[in-house]
């Protein structure tokens, strides 16, 4: 039998700017550091801890940056440290939940039939013009490599 604790109490969800309803994540609790309790007992030990949790997000943070550039899933990298962060850090929690919307959000605008359908006539136009601008290389200098071309 319900206490009465929670009954009728539940009010609508705020209007958010856009005139929609505030989902669950509108009323979500404070951020609260995720380390064991017998390290935030300790006020030096859960410093420690953060530093700790801090230097391993940021490497690993450095490491997708470093596989931007190199072979590796570089975003994926990334988000995995700024969500090693976000167990410790407020900011990185706000920072990693707009990620998310923002990712959500390009991924529904991606899917949409006229976005699609442009991406797909764009690609399609600069792989033509690629494939002229090779194919006219091949035409006026064979299979020589361009640092190779000799005054032809």
């Amino acid at each position: 039998m319900n206490t009465g604790s929670d009954h009728g109490t539940h009010e609508s969800a705020p209007a958010g700017p856009d005139g929609a309803t505030a989902g669950p994540d509108a009323q979500e609790a404070p951020h609260v550091s995720k380390a064991p309790a017998f390290i935030k007992a300790n006020r030096s030990l859960h410093l420690s801890w953060q530093v700790g949790v801090f230097v391993v997000g940021l490497a690993v943070i450095g490491a997708g940056i470093a596989m931007l550039v190199l072979p590796g899933p570089g975003w994926v990298a990334i988000f995995a440290g700024l969500a090693i962060w976000a167990t410790e850090f407020a900011w990185a929690h706000l920072v990693l939940r707009w990620t998310k919307r923002k990712v959500s959000e390009a991924a529904q605008k991606a899917l949409d039939p006229k976005v699609r359908r442009r991406n797909i006539i764009l690609t399609s136009v600069g792989l033509a013009i690629a494939g002229a601008l090779i194919g006219f290389y091949l035409w006026k200098y064979g299979l020589t490599l361009p640092w190779n071309l000799k005054d032809q």
